[in-house]
């Protein structure tokens, strides 16, 4: 399979929110806004995609017994990283998206990744996999961040262009239930299309 269509693979065909309904838990919980679920999104493609390169690398070097801990090791290192960069330059988007971030180590989404891709393929399909799936990922949060941002505040990415209050379900808990199955729907009506 060439590298390209790796890339795309992971963004379409296997995108993990709208076609293999993984990460559920910060696809809802981090959306309500363009910028968090882009954050969200660069944070976990990051760890993906250098989890993807470590794990395909020393995979052969890991005994089967202690394969998915050394696994969870791999990805909570750069899940540190991560946090500690976000901390340290982006405040308030740390701290807006919380508890989350270290809950990217146990994401289904990267480990996921990892068992079934990266411990298979070589460095650099894998390396190709860590970017398609996140950046599927980070696609398909920032655009239900867009869609419940503009629904529920009037604004795209922090910016109002409406004016007055937008509908605040959308903001809470079944607006990004909604938001989800609808944008799922519709994802999944225009891959049928392609195909």
């Amino acid at each position: 399979m060439s590298k390209l269509r790796i890339i795309t693979n992971g963004i379409i065909k296997e995108n993990p929110t709208f076609a293999l309904v993984l990460g559920m838990c910060p696809t809802l919980g981090t959306t309500t806004s363009a910028l968090n679920g882009f954050g969200m999104g660069v944070a976990t493609m990051f760890v993906l995609f250098m989890s993807n390169i470590v794990i395909s690398a020393v995979a052969r070097f890991i005994p089967n017994k202690v394969r998915i801990p050394s696994y969870i090791v791999i990805i909570s290192t750069f899940v540190t990283i991560v946090q500690l960069l976000m901390q340290a330059y982006l405040p308030s988007l740390y701290e807006t998206l919380g508890l989350f971030i270290p809950l990217i180590v146990v994401n289904c989404i990267v480990l996921g990744r990892a068992e079934a891709f990266a411990n298979k393929n070589s460095v650099l399909d894998s390396a190709c996999d860590g970017l398609g799936i996140g950046l599927g990922f980070t696609l398909s949060l920032t655009v239900i961040g867009l869609v419940r941002e503009i629904l529920g505040n009037g604004s795209a990415f922090g910016l109002k262009f409406i004016t007055g209050d937008g509908v605040l379900a959308f903001v809470l808990a079944p607006g990004a239930f909604i938001v989800l199955g609808y944008l799922m729907v519709l994802f999944n009506k225009f891959v049928a299309k392609k195909e």
